[in-house]
């Protein structure tokens, strides 16, 4: 690369949250660290409710695709913490415990053991119920899996490959939302139930064809894949957000572009949008 060129693409890290509970408390310390790298795209990839060792294998298989990891966990029990340390030694990767320096400080000052028992620090009450509920809602109906979901739900997300509709879920579910959302592919079927949604209560979300290029290639490249394919060709990129714009305008439905946007900041313009306060 000649001198006088500069690189300006940011450098990007995965960060991997994985919890027995909501896992609030180890993404609001990723947000706040990650605030500190301004120049770094920080993807955010929660896992709750992680509570037996079958759903942390889970875990595993998906997380190995991702590139330049770094793993976040508050996991109460010891025997789920220890696989956790074991695959993050075996595969370099950088891990943290966010619950278990805290748990054994408390323990060597009063000298007394602490019980295990997860989600503690949550009060049982209506909401907490309530968060959970819409996180295996959010789960339930990701990417168009049962239909009657779209009639069920508080706020139907709809858009092309790779425009944050998963994470934008599972963030707006820890906001007691109950969330559906569908991947639009031009030339296929749409729901009859999505055109039976108040059309408040739908987002379309679109992004910029450079951009969802360059997510795309990315991915690609990530599977040990050639990037240059019809998924990532710009002008099959542009059939999709153009068909994808129809059918919003169709619908008379709220859109957000999602470039350059964090997921919060999506999820901001959202429940603005629905007249919700955080």
């Amino acid at each position: 690369m000649p001198e006088n060129v500069t690189n300006n693409k940011k450098e990007e890290v995965n960060i991997i949250i994985i919890s027995d509970a909501a896992g609030d408390t180890a993404f609001n310390n990723a947000t706040a660290a990650a605030a500190e790298f301004p120049d770094t795209q920080i993807n955010y990839r929660r896992y709750p409710f992680i509570t037996d060792k079958k759903k942390l294998d889970e875990v595993f298989k998906e997380i190995e695709k991702y590139p330049h990891l770094v793993i976040l966990y508050s996991l109460v029990k010891d025997d789920m913490q220890l696989p956790v340390i074991k695959f993050a030694r075996e595969h370099n990767i950088q891990s943290v415990d966010i619950f278990s320096p805290v748990v054994e400080a408390i323990q060597q000052t009063t000298g007394m053991r602490p019980v295990e028992k997860i989600g503690a620090q949550h009060k049982l009450n209506q909401k907490y119920f309530d968060r959970i509920s819409a996180m295996e809602f959010a789960v339930m109906y990701d990417d168009g899996k049962d239909p009657k979901g779209f009639l069920e739900a508080d706020v139907v997300l709809l858009g092309v490959s790779r425009t944050s509709k998963t994470p934008l879920s599972l963030f707006l579910a820890n906001k007691n939302l109950k969330v559906a959302n569908l991947p639009l592919v031009p030339q296929t079927h749409i729901p009859k139930e999505i055109y039976e949604i108040n059309p408040k209560k739908i987002i379309g979300l679109t992004n910029d064809p450079s951009v969802l290029n360059e997510i795309r290639r990315q991915r690609m490249i990530s599977y040990g894949l050639n990037p240059d394919t019809t998924y990532s060709n710009m002008d099959s990129i542009n059939e999709e957000l153009e068909s994808a714009q129809k059918l919003y305008k169709k619908l008379g439905c709220y859109v957000i572009n999602v470039s350059h946007r964090s997921i919060e900041e999506t999820a901001a313009l959202i429940m603005h949008h629905l007249g919700i306060e955080d």
